[in-house]
């Protein structure tokens, strides 16, 4: 478990922009210290938890140390593959909905740090789910990967046009999605030998 953050680690873990992080520590609202010899400032993980507490921040992810992933997707075989491959990953914290309606709800509620969304669902499509979180600030940071099987190429550009950050064309491997998580969370990728 980490026990000393980058500011650039604190934004993402308060979901907020690095620039907050900054202000609020060189104000002394967030405790820390600097690298010797350099300009770098470091946050204990007891100062950023005491931080995240006192302003109102979902502490979870500092918690658990994971990041959260949704999965949005109806073919449920495909769900369990993937869920189950990142449960035993162990970095990961991972929830699933398969429509795009359940999906908007528990955007809101669970906070993802990224999702996976097919681009067909039987509710909505992808590409007005991506509009929908691209459109709400609060959700600024979250990544989106969209999966197909039925994509033509200008719809893959519609699709990163409309906030998707990455897109992967049904069949895939699994471990090849997640190299493509560990990049966008930029978090290291398993290193596979």
């Amino acid at each position: 478990m980490k026990t000393v953050f980058t500011t650039g680690e604190a934004a993402k873990i308060c979901k907020v922009s690095q620039q907050t992080i900054i202000r609020c520590f060189d104000s002394g609202q967030l405790k820390g210290f600097r690298v010797p010899g350099s300009r770098f400032r470091r946050i204990p993980r007891e100062q950023l938890f005491h931080f995240m507490r006192d302003n109102g921040i979902p502490t979870d992810a500092l918690e658990s140390g994971k990041r959260k992933i949704l999965v949005v997707d109806d073919d449920v075989e495909l769900v369990e593959l993937i869920t189950d491959v990142l449960d035993r990953d162990g970095r990961f914290e991972v929830r699933s909905v398969n429509n795009g309606f359940d999906a908007g709800m528990m955007v809101k509620d669970y906070q993802p740090d990224l999702i996976v969304l097919d681009v067909m669902l039987p509710d909505i499509n992808g590409k007005e789910v991506c509009q929908r979180v691209r459109s709400d600030k609060a959700m600024d940071s979250v990544k989106i990967v969209c999966i197909s099987g039925m994509v033509e190429e200008d719809k893959i550009d519609e699709l990163k046009a409309a906030g998707a950050n990455d897109f992967m064309r049904k069949p895939f491997e699994v471990d090849r999605l997640i190299d493509r998580i560990c990049n966008l969370l930029d978090i290291e990728t398993t290193a596979t030998t």
